[in-house]
């Protein structure tokens, strides 16, 4: 599903992520504990993920403190030893300002 974001500027996080073969029903339950919790952060306004041979999960934020509180997050802090160890055999988080945001929705009603 494609995130409805507010009108730029705002914040995002780009996951990006090769997994290791290790643990895909783990995975998937802390992968959804992980945006159940984001989803209830000040600042947080969505996310879009996609996963075939490469993983990409998209974070969007209000602004760079809503990012700083998420990375801090107690629950998020054990996500990412837990991914560290045993779920990604390599990944690159990149923060970028949104400044223009624009799409076509054939969907519309």
């Amino acid at each position: 599903m494609i995130v409805k974001t507010p009108e730029p500027p705002y914040y995002a996080v780009i996951f990006t992520f090769l997994r290791t073969e290790v643990g895909n029903n783990d995975y998937s339950l802390m992968s959804k504990k992980m945006i159940e919790l984001a989803s209830v952060q000040e600042g947080f306004l969505g996310v879009e993920s996609a996963r075939e041979e490469i993983g990409i999960t998209v974070s969007y934020w209000k602004d760079l403190k809503s990012i700083k509180d998420w990375k801090e997050n107690f629950d998020h802090k054990i996500a990412q030893t837990k991914g560290r160890s045993t779920f990604y055999r390599t990944f690159k988080v990149r923060i970028s300002k949104v400044e223009r945001d624009y799409g076509f929705d054939s969907l519309k009603d």
